[in-house]
């Protein structure tokens, strides 16, 4: 379901958030699905109950997800929510690459092979 690396830079509550905004921006998750409980992915990720419970409330923040008490956590109505986080992430991705000095050229060439590489 939601692919994490534990050796990665990005923090691993950031990576739940964004599996999951990729689960549903794709529509594997659709609204009013039930997301697993947090003890439970914990479980099934080897993360710590927090982690998981820290990137729900983060995607209930944004307005991603809501939660139910006694009941759990749901995929909410998206309103251009995911697309919206999605671009912040994209955005700040590719400031950090244009500041580290890759060029806008080499970000399109990028953003290229990524398309054709999921139109496989």
């Amino acid at each position: 379901m939601i692919n994490i690396d534990l050796t990665g830079r990005v923090p691993i509550y950031e990576q739940i958030c964004n599996g999951f905004a990729e689960l549903i921006g794709s529509g594997v998750l659709q609204e009013n699905d039930k997301l697993p409980g947090a003890r439970s992915l914990a479980k099934e990720l080897g993360l710590n109950p927090n982690t998981v419970a820290k990137a729900y409330s983060r995607l209930e923040h944004d307005g991603i997800i809501y939660s139910v008490a006694g009941k759990g956590c749901f995929v909410a109505k998206q309103k251009g929510h995911i697309e919206r986080k999605l671009f912040e992430d994209f955005d700040a991705a590719a400031s950090a690459a244009i500041r580290a000095g890759v060029t806008v050229t080499e970000l399109k060439d990028r953003l290229d092979a990524l398309q054709k590489e999921d139109n496989k």
